[in-house]
């Protein structure tokens, strides 16, 4: 991710400099095209943050040398002349490696600006702090433009909004809020709290996929070997003397030779359904049916789905405040719930309910059928009790024990299912040796 500063022109005339990341050159300018399109500017610059190599003296001292990040030469050599060196010569680096920044080391710096705002110590003073402890390079340029940021007195939106790249659209929306929030250190706490779940479930979730998937394809590869390559083998003696085969005995060598002889179109067969899917997985298309389906799904589909509630519920209780349908607060709570799908009804059914048929909150969350009956019914309540803040910490709460103990579950039958597969396949390679190791040449008699 590389940092990126923008110059232009106003219709009213106005000069307007903005900073923002982007992967690559070329979406950094797509950027600037849809911003010029949609609000009417002309483009004076477009600047990519670089490393450059300098080498400057101080009167008769030696020529040192070093490195820094700026946008243009230009600016990097004003800056060095009014400290009072003289340039003997500045380059672009060659071969810039950046570095990218862990999710962990997100989590860390939102979970210590919580605990160390609860301690009642300034943002400058912790954002201090984390530049000095911070061990990742790119982590540690993020704070410190952040803490630049905010001393020359731009918003939360424009502080963190350009940091998107790294903390997600989320984090980056409730940092910007909790700027502007009368509680930082409740927003910094509930972001963490948030992240730090959501990273637990992630592991766990894979954690449980992870060795059955594994224990699959072993279990398939030493049956197809053993089918492909160590049956036949002793199958073929027996049919080179004549004696006839048992059914199992001979359906399996029948097997075999179909195996061997279309084992390419059964890889094909097996790889280009799975890139074609990855590939359509990947499409906004793609990406929004396949969440429709997976909250469906048995075993796993239940827990995604109560997961998915979980997020929004949590999510509202933090940033709502009681006023007014709270139109922006349910739009990064379904931003929030890691489900396409449940994002798009609750998009394009609820909040478009509410805003043109002015339909309250609890009938718009029905309306989209993508929260279940206890959600709908706490919610229900909260809003009749005048606690519909509480209720839905209530609602998060209840859904994280649920689903801690239905991941356990869920883990269980996987490997139930598995221990299964593993158990059939064990029995049928031992009923087929069987067979063959009882088969007696035919004497003639």
């Amino acid at each position: 991710m590389s940092q990126f500063r923008l110059k232009a022109v106003s219709q009213s005339g106005k000069t307007i400099q903005t900073e923002f990341e982007a992967d690559n050159k070329k979406e950094a300018q797509n950027k600037v095209d849809r911003l010029s399109k949609s609000n009417g500017l002309r483009i004076q610059s477009l600047d990519q943050k670089t490393i450059f190599q300098y080498k400057v003296k101080k009167g008769n001292n030696k020529a040192v040398t070093g490195e820094q990040e700026a946008y243009t030469k230009e600016e990097l050599e004003r800056a060095l002349v009014k400290l009072g060196y003289q340039v003997v010569s500045i380059n672009k680096k060659l071969f810039n490696f950046k570095g990218g920044v862990p999710m962990t080391e997100v989590v860390s710096f939102i979970r210590l600006c919580a605990d160390l705002l609860k301690q009642q110590l300034t943002f400058d003073e912790i954002l201090n702090l984390l530049i000095e402890d911070t061990s990742n390079k790119r982590m540690k340029e993020v704070v410190k433009m952040i803490q630049k940021d905010l001393k020359d007195g731009k918003e939360g939106s424009q502080v963190y909004g350009k940091h998107e790249a790294i903390f997600g659209k989320f984090a980056a929306y409730m940092l910007s809020v909790a700027s502007t929030s009368g509680n930082m250190a409740m927003v910094f706490d509930s972001t963490a709290k948030f992240l730090e779940r959501d990273a637990e479930f992630k592991k766990n979730l894979k954690r449980s996929l992870m060795m059955p998937a594994v224990t699959v394809v072993a279990v398939v590869g030493v049956v197809l070997f053993y089918v492909g390559y160590i049956f036949p083998s002793t199958a073929e003696l027996f049919v080179n003397m004549g004696i006839t085969l048992p059914p199992m005995t001979a359906a399996t060598l029948e097997i075999s030779y179909w195996l061997s002889d279309n084992w390419i179109y059964l890889l094909l067969g097996f790889i280009i359904p799975i890139v074609a899917f990855v590939l359509w997985a990947r499409t906004p298309k793609g990406k929004l049916s396949i969440d429709k389906y997976l909250i469906h799904i048995p075993i796993i589909g239940d827990l995604l789905h109560k997961t998915s509630i979980e997020i929004f519920s949590r999510v509202f209780y933090t940033l709502y405040s009681g006023s007014g349908q709270n139109i922006e607060v349910i739009r990064v709570a379904a931003e929030a719930c890691r489900n396409k799908y449940m994002e798009k009804q609750i998009k394009e059914v609820a909040i478009k309910k509410m805003l043109k048929d002015g339909a309250g909150l609890i009938e718009s969350m029905e309306a989209t059928g993508v929260f279940t009956q206890t959600a709908i019914s706490r919610f229900r309540l909260g809003a009749e009790s005048g606690a519909l803040r509480d209720n839905a910490k209530q609602l998060a709460e209840y859904y994280e024990i649920q689903t801690t103990y239905k991941m356990q579950s869920v883990i269980d039958t996987i490997n139930l299912f598995i221990n299964l597969f593993i158990m059939i396949a064990l029995i049928s390679i031992t009923i087929v040796s069987s067979e063959a190791a009882v088969i007696k040449p035919e004497t003639g008699l």
